[in-house]
């Protein structure tokens, strides 16, 4: 049995609008715009990609957003630097 893809499942998307929720205001705003623009288009690999930079702490969460650092190792894939570039322009 297949997992159900993040556009399918009402309660993946929910779990992911809680996940980006975070302690940094700054942070909030920017995940909180770039859902509200992009949620309902996103692949499931765009959605992996944005797990895992939702794993980061906020502090280097918010260096990425602000182009301060750039990604690397599993977060140069390209789903997740797709999901970067989204985030900035958010």
């Amino acid at each position: 049995m297949t997992e159900a893809s993040h556009q399918a499942d009402p309660a993946q998307r929910r779990r992911l609008r809680w996940r980006a929720r975070r302690g940094l205001l700054e942070n909030d705003l920017v995940l909180t715009r770039f859902l509200d623009r992009h949620e309902a288009s996103l692949r499931d690999d765009e959605v992996a990609g944005l797990d895992r930079l939702l794993s980061l702490p906020d502090n280097e969460l918010l260096d990425l957003l602000l182009g301060r650092t750039e990604p690397e190792d599993e977060l140069a894939d390209e789903p997740c630097m797709r999901v970067l570039r989204m985030l900035r322009e958010a």
